[in-house]
């Protein structure tokens, strides 16, 4: 199974997910912004387009989001496995042509989500056993046409969609690598600073929900391969 990852910062990786995936054939990076997207969109079996601290909207300071929307929405339309976290959710959206904007208010930290019906359906189901997840967003989407919401918080309605079995885009981050977390609060430091996030607080809730977050990562990746057709490479 071939595996192409859109990656916008470099420690918002595929985190737990990365050892499952290459365990079932190569992963490409491509880095937004730097390398171009000259190539075809539905030739990888799977395409991944991870988080950043941009916006999907802000495309006259990063002019790449125009190609990059282009490109994702092209695998969409062939209905290709495409998954996106964050801002790939967003840009997915869209792809998808809904509207991406600020939301109510920014969500950095650890909590609860409450599954749709059909999320419990979902890949997202090993949340509804435990539905503590690590957010790190602050703009939302409207959900795409088409879509099924599959996920919520109390502050920010639209955490999750599928279109289809294969298209699949969450606002959290169920693939963080908590191991890895003092990058994400390195790389964040201004951003923590100007919402006035406690980094220590936020550490030691990362510690505390670690091992519980790196399995339901595992679990929801193998289910999102499954729906999709993948689970057995292609």
């Amino acid at each position: 199974m071939r595996t192409l990852v859109i990656r916008h910062v470099a420690f918002e990786d595929l985190g737990a997910w990365e050892t499952p995936l290459r365990a079932r054939g190569p992963v490409e990076v491509l880095d937004a912004g730097i390398d171009p997207f000259d190539r075809d969109p539905n030739a990888a079996d799977l395409v991944v387009v991870l988080g950043g601290p941009i916006g999907v909207y802000e495309t006259e300071l990063y002019p790449f989001l125009r190609e990059e929307i282009d490109f994702v929405g092209r695998r969409m339309q062939a209905e290709r496995p495409t998954l996106g976290v964050c801002l790939g959710a967003q840009i997915m959206a869209a792809a998808a042509g809904a509207r991406v904007y600020p939301g109510p208010a920014k969500e950095i930290g650890f909590l609860p989500i409450a599954l749709s019906e059909a999320g419990r359906a979902s890949p997202l189901a090993p949340f509804a056993e435990a539905p503590m997840a690590m957010h790190w967003h602050g703009d939302t989407f409207d959900l795409p046409s088409g879509g099924a919401l599959l996920a919520s918080t109390e502050a920010v309605t639209n955490q999750a969609f599928a279109i289809g079995p294969r298209l699949f885009g969450v606002q959290f981050h169920p693939e963080a690598n908590l191991a890895s977390f003092e990058r994400w609060l390195i790389g964040h430091r201004a951003e923590l600073g100007y919402a006035g996030v406690d980094v220590a607080g936020l550490r030691a809730e990362a510690a505390r929900h670690a091992q519980d977050l790196s399995n339901k990562a595992v679990r929801v990746l193998e289910r999102y391969l499954e729906a999709a057709g993948l689970q057995d490479g292609v």
